[in-house]
């Protein structure tokens, strides 16, 4: 169970890791800083995004539910922000990285 755990836990790394690769504007530097701005995002999205969907709920509805993109872009500025390793440089690239983040993501969770 806890070797599973792990394992997921280096996938999600290397998954920010790619991330950075491929979009613009995103920085890692380097595999431990990528495992620690996992850990980041994980407690970001457990603790702060359904208490700021909660909040946004009304906007939420007349966007049809677009606003979570921009609400999912500005947790990975947050992120990027709280990590060290972990540089992201502006809206647009948090935008593109957390749509491309969580791609990969749900691909590493349903592995």
């Amino acid at each position: 169970m806890i070797v599973k755990m792990l394992i997921k836990w280096v996938f999600f790394a290397l998954a920010l890791m790619l991330t950075a690769w491929l979009i613009p504007g995103i920085s890692v530097s380097g595999i431990w800083a990528a495992m620690i701005a996992c850990i980041i995002i994980a407690v970001i999205n457990i603790f702060v995004k359904p208490l700021i969907q909660l909040l946004t709920l009304p906007i939420n509805i007349v966007t049809i539910g677009l606003f979570t993109l921009v609400i999912n872009a500005l947790l990975f500025m947050l992120a990027g922000w709280i990590a060290p390793g972990l540089q992201v440089d502006g809206f647009f690239s948090a935008l593109f990285g957390s749509m491309v983040f969580s791609v990969l993501s749900l691909i590493v969770s349903k592995l």
